[in-house]
């Protein structure tokens, strides 16, 4: 490969990454935008809202849940985990 040749494949790898930085930049101005916009969380894993916060009280859970839960050998009497 020529010299030139060599140079002009540099300068397309660069003309690429200009594009692709671009289009980076472009991104996350719009993440920002919708950050800061006001309103709900959207589907894409935003934290909820202080308001919706549940609170897990420490009484003891209703045995009666696990009954027929598959445990698949853990804390089993005779079993031990691979």
């Amino acid at each position: 490969m020529s010299l030139q040749d060599e140079l002009t494949a540099v300068q397309h790898c660069l003309d690429d990454l200009v594009r692709t930085v671009g289009r980076l930049e472009r991104s996350l101005a719009q993440l920002r935008a919708q950050d800061t916009a006001p309103g709900p969380p959207g589907p894409a894993g935003h934290a909820a809202p202080v308001d919706d916060v549940i609170t897990i009280t420490e009484a003891p859970y209703d045995t009666t849940l696990w009954t027929d839960s598959d445990d698949e050998g853990l804390g089993v009497p005779g079993r031990h985990a691979p």
